[in-house]
């Protein structure tokens, strides 16, 4: 008895999930914008997006699904940029430059989607439980978008890294949500000013602990 062929992913398994996912995310913000985020359902998630729930179910199990579907949409947005896998090898730019320039286009990808997260914005603090189950896809797309700057947040203090990018994502949300702007110049404002601020810090914490280091193990000097 011969065994079933195995399914391997391709890039049309990929272009279906990236357009179940926008439409998914382009239904529940919609859905969000008209009533609020805190009366949005998976099943009226599903029917206006036209998605049998045989489909649906497998992807999207909680309504922290449909944050983390609009999520992948803004990261799949920001990663086309970078189809030969250059990100990061221009010297001439410093790494807030292009974090500068990875996180605005991020916020140009959710513009289609503002109303919706005004939403979510407002109904979200009183959904703990949502908010937590969302914790985990909002972090990979951080990582995702610390690579798309060519940062490698898999070595060695990159989860410092991806927290405190979803910090500041989260920080200049709120600004984002209420420019009104023609481009987005309050929004550009923020982020600079917070890459600025936690360039900062991550210079003292160096010092800082470069200091320690060398307190503690004084041959490290000499490795450096």
């Amino acid at each position: 008895m011969s065994e079933a062929p195995q399914h391997t992913p391709s890039d049309d398994d990929s272009r279906d999930s990236e357009a179940l996912d926008r439409s998914v995310a382009t239904a529940a913000m919609r859905l969000a914008a008209e009533k609020g985020w805190s009366r949005v359902g998976l099943l009226e998630v599903a029917r206006t997006a036209g998605v049998p729930l045989s489909a649906f179910h497998h992807r999207y199990r909680g309504r922290a699904d449909l944050l983390a579907a609009l999520s992948r949409v803004a990261d799949a947005t920001v990663l086309a940029g970078d189809t030969a896998g250059t990100a990061g090898t221009d010297p001439t730019e410093t790494t807030r430059d292009r974090l500068f320039d990875v996180m605005m286009r991020r916020f140009d990808a959710l513009l289609p989607f503002r109303e919706g997260l005004r939403a979510v914005m407002r109904d979200l603090l009183g959904e703990p439980a949502t908010a937590l189950a969302f914790l985990c896809p909002f972090g990979r797309s951080m990582a995702w978008m610390l690579r798309g700057a060519g940062i490698d947040p898999d070595r060695r203090g990159g989860s410092a890294q991806v927290a405190a990018l979803g910090a500041i994502q989260a920080r200049v949300l709120r600004v984002f949500l209420d420019d009104d702007s023609a481009d987005l110049s309050r929004t550009m404002a923020a982020l600079d000013i917070e890459l600025k601020r936690a360039e900062r810090w991550a210079a003292t914490f160096c010092r800082w602990s470069g200091k320690n280091s060398r307190r503690a193990e004084p041959s490290a000097a000499s490795t450096a």
